[in-house]
């Protein structure tokens, strides 16, 4: 105590800046928490605050930081608050509120303290931990606490016992000699002692007299762990004679996390009504167990002994062990809330359960799983897998899987199911090379098994279809939909809930072969139905919305995309609440339509909440986060503000890359928008190898076939034009326009946008014999397929006119910009950023003709417009002030 003192001496005998970090190490069991804990006491009136946090994780340290925030609030709900959320308050609290103590508590990995040790700089930090190195980096030179000295042992036990400092004094140097003079073996004893009213003696007669035993208990080696196992022995005789049903308790909980196990999930264990309660009282009492109102905990190496056979102790038989794994299991299982990827209300249980689940996974061999380990593996994966945690669940998902397949056998109904599960999960982590055969095979099973027509059939059906489209393979997708929709609608009806989805799918995957002409009819249609069936309040219904309000957008139909987004955001909030996941999803969906129209005053502040929700709601690594990160990116991105866009990406890289992995496609994607920001900036030479390295792992993990593998070598290969490389540019968007004819088709909007990008290179490299005839082509497709009035038609009207002019034929390029400048007020807008550009293009080309007359008062109309729609430093309006300068500089 005195060292402590000594190093975290008061602080105003500091200055006033002066931090303080200081580690403490020892053996488990040697009293580092007590000495932490009386430190803190006795000089809690020289801090503003003092809080105590469990670092045993990074989540338990997250947990204590988020229990800070709780109690900071009195009165506040913060229940359905994500622990990140609530830690990164009370860390923004912290920073504000000087002058503190932080206790973090047994703590097992520096790394797991760096990054708080680093941000809070405001007051103390007191670590404890059983490590004995690695804290140099952080505090000051550790403290390693060895075993009391026998006086300060024999006072320790005194104190707890009660007993006169005149009972026994022989008796009681032995005892505690004979404890190792380890703390927590002294505090165990000294609990027995005063709550039997027992003597010094008996306890040490009946501890020698099984000593042999206990030190025969299986275990990690650690003589803390044989000295706790001979009291806990001890302990349990006594607590066995009162309430057997303790002991019960013990060993189930003994298959849990240490920490917040829930009171409630132990009150299934017992038949008797509240004789949980009694119980948990009676472990309580000796300091087997530490309770709150809501909680039990359980020190870990009790657990360990609790969960270990040995033949020699009646508490640890290998039939009670089987009983209480088996109990532990029923009681997760009945505990699990229900419907667990739909069931919002259930999200706070699911997080109460986690932990536990984990726990007991870890502490079971897959060889003995049940039914009900196999359904708690089942459900958990998919919480998991929707929170993004696509490793865990995955891992969950192939046990559950297995175990069902061992259990049930191959053909068995939940083994199919468990397996679709596994392949779902794949599926999201972007692991399509063992997705599709699982999809594959389970299809192949489920007709087999089930025939043609069982709904599970269809439903595997579904699911092959959806992997299929998801690498690409629109060939394989397709047929299986319309099959799908076919029998669904032959099987189930027109109405059934099932055939309506169906019918969406299909419509997605027709848009997403860019045969918009079939898939809108398909979304009216379901919309139509859905209304009728379900109300215009369920959940599907606002989702076929959402669908088909996409489907116009991908049309260029932004006058009935917003309508209807601004009307799905509305009810979703009414209906869902602001802080539904589909909720957020809407947000998102108007932003982006707003941004599709050039409207970023109302997109970006769209964004930037629902980033905040989402980090607040469903924290900062899901991917649904980083999606909306990546989201406000672009938008900063079309703003011009590059400085608040890159960073954004930087972060969304490096994150996706820890959480995803660096072969899911996410992060492919997100390596592509970081190198597209770095382009915009002007940086081809950071841009360029990241273009080459996305493009190298997508035809790894993707093939060459597969639609973003074709946008990366597109992407490439304007990076190559950008930066003047021709002779590497041309042959890659020969390449792709090449490849998108024969995996896309003619007619699709990604041919079109190559065809386009080849004429662009044509042009740069001045053979505008080869550029011209590939515009003309375009527009003549583009208005074939998606019309006069999509917003790529004028982009295709816009490029033809640019080479014209560039070919010296005014003639023919001065009146495509004109109609182009008229079409695009009148569907874009007057304030949409393309219509500027065609206004900037038409007054280039009047001064090109000589007509300063026209080009001068157009040039000074765009800036003003420019100016007052993008800002001052937007990179159109700086080529817009640029022309307009050299209009009035032209001689005439």
């Amino acid at each position: 105590m005195a060292a402590l003192e000594q190093t975290l001496r008061p602080r105003h005998e500091r200055a006033a800046k002066h931090v303080v970090t200081q580690a403490m190490s020892g053996l488990g069991g040697i009293g580092k928490s007590t000495l932490a804990l009386h430190f803190a006491h006795v000089h809690r009136h020289e801090y503003t605050a003092v809080w105590w946090i469990d670092a045993e994780t990074p989540e338990t340290i997250t947990d204590s930081l988020a229990q800070l925030t709780t109690r900071a609030n009195p009165g506040t709900d913060t229940s359905s608050t994500p622990s990140t959320t609530l830690a990164e308050w009370a860390l923004a609290w912290l920073e504000t509120h000087p002058g503190w103590l932080l206790v973090f508590d047994n703590a097992t990995h520096p790394d797991h303290l760096a990054p708080y040790v680093a941000r809070l700089t405001g007051g103390d930090h007191l670590i404890t931990s059983r490590l004995t190195h690695g804290w140099y980096d952080l505090a000051t030179t550790p403290l390693h606490l060895d075993v009391l000295t026998p006086p300060a042992a024999t006072t320790l036990l005194r104190q707890l016992t009660g007993l006169s400092n005149s009972d026994e004094p022989l008796t009681v140097k032995e005892l505690v000699d004979e404890l190792g003079y380890l703390p927590l073996a002294l505090e165990q004893a000294g609990a027995y002692i005063r709550r039997t009213r027992n003597t010094y003696s008996n306890y040490l007669r009946r501890f020698r007299a099984q000593a042999a035993r206990m030190l025969n208990t299986p275990g990690n080696g650690d003589p803390h762990s044989i000295t706790i196992a001979r009291t806990w022995r001890v302990t349990l005789d006594t607590i066995t004679e009162r309430d057997p049903i303790a002991v019960d308790l013990l060993r189930i909980m003994a298959w849990f996390a240490p920490h917040d196990i829930p009171r409630d999930l132990l009150s299934g264990a017992v038949d008797e009504p509240y004789a949980d309660v009694d119980a948990l009282a009676l472990l309580n009492d000796f300091s087997m167990i530490t309770l709150t109102e809501t909680t039990a905990a359980v020190h870990r190496l009790v657990q360990t002994l609790a969960r270990t056979p040995d033949p020699q102790d009646p508490h640890r038989s290998d039939s009670a062990i089987s009983q209480a794994q088996s109990t532990a299991a029923t009681l997760i299982h009945n505990a699990l809330p229900d419907n667990p990827e739909t069931n919002t209300a259930g999200r706070p249980r699911w997080r109460a359960l986690l932990p536990h689940i984990d726990a007991y996974l870890t502490h079971t061999h897959p060889e003995t799983d049940t039914t009900e380990t196999a359904w708690i593996l089942y459900t958990t994966s998919q919480v998991l897998h929707g929170q993004g945690q696509l490793s865990q669940a995955t891992q969950y998902a192939q046990r559950s899987a297995d175990a069902s397949a061992r259990l049930n056998g191959e053909d068995h109904l939940s083994t199919l199911s468990s397996r679709n599960n596994l392949a779902a999960t794949y599926k999201a982590a972007g692991d399509l090379g063992r997705a599709i055969p699982l999809h594959e095979q389970n299809l192949t099973n489920c007709i087999r098994i089930l025939g043609e027509d069982h709904p599970n059939t269809l439903t595997s059906r579904n699911n092959l279809a959806a992997t299929y489209e998801s690498a690409g393979d629109l060939g394989r997708a397709i047929p299986l939909y319309e099959q799908n929709l076919t029998d669904r609608i032959r099987i189930l009806g027109e109405e059934h809930p099932d055939t309506l989805s169906s019918r969406n799918n299909l419509a997605t995957a027709y848009e997403s072969a860019g045969d918009l002409g079939r898939a809108i009819p398909l979304y009216e249609q379901n919309l139509t139905d859905r209304i009728r069936v379900l109300g215009e309040n369920h959940p599907s219904t606002l989702s076929f919305r959402n669908n088909l309000a996409y489907a116009y957008e991908s049309a260029g139909d932004l006058g009935r995309a917003i309508p209807l987004y601004e009307q799905n955001l509305t009810d979703r909030i009414r209906i869902l609440g602001e802080e539904h996941p589909d909720t957020l999803t809407s947000r998102n969906n108007l932003a982006t339509a707003y941004k599709a129209a050039g409207d970023l005053g109302r997109a970006i502040p769209l964004y930037e909440q629902n980033l905040t929700d989402r980090i607040r709601i469903l924290g900062e690594e899901h991917p649904d986060t980083l999606t909306s990160r990546n989201n406000l990116a672009t938008a900063y991105e079309s703003a011009g503000d590059l400085g608040r866009a890159i960073p954004l990406y930087e972060q969304n890289l490096t994150d996706r890359i820890r959480v995803l992995g660096e072969d899911h496609p996410s992060t492919l994607s997100s390596r592509n928008n970081l190198a597209y920001a770095y382009e915009l900036a002007g940086g081809l030479g950071r841009a360029i190898p990241l273009y080459e390295q996305n493009l190298t792992d997508s035809i790894r993990i993707l093939g060459e076939d597969h639609p973003s593998t074709l946008i990366f070598r597109n992407n490439l290969a304007a990076a190559y034009k950008a930066a003047g490389d021709l002779g590497r540019a041309i042959p890659l968007h020969e390449q792709i326009l090449s490849d998108r004819i024969r995996v896309l088709g003619e007619e699709h909007p990604d041919t079109f946008s190559s065809r386009n990008n080849l004429a662009a290179a044509y042009e740069s490299a001045g053979d505008l014999g080869r550029a011209i005839p590939l515009y003309e082509q375009n527009l003549t497709d583009r208005i074939r397929v998606l019309g006069e009035d999509h917003p790529s038609t004028l982009s295709s009207r816009n490029n033809l006119a640019y080479a014209y002019e560039s070919a010296g034929d005014l003639g023919r390029a001065i009146p495509l910009y004109e109609q182009n400048l008229t079409d695009s007020i009148r569907v874009l807008s007057e304030n949409h950023p393309s219509t500027l550009i065609s206004r900037n293009n038409l007054a280039t080309a009047y001064k090109a003709a000589g007509d300063l007359g026209r080009a001068i008062p157009l040039h000074e109309q765009n800036l003003t417009d420019s100016i007052r729609i993008l800002g001052e430093n937007h990179p159109t309006t700086r080529i817009v002030r640029n022309n307009l300068r050299v209009a009035r500089a032209d001689p005439d």
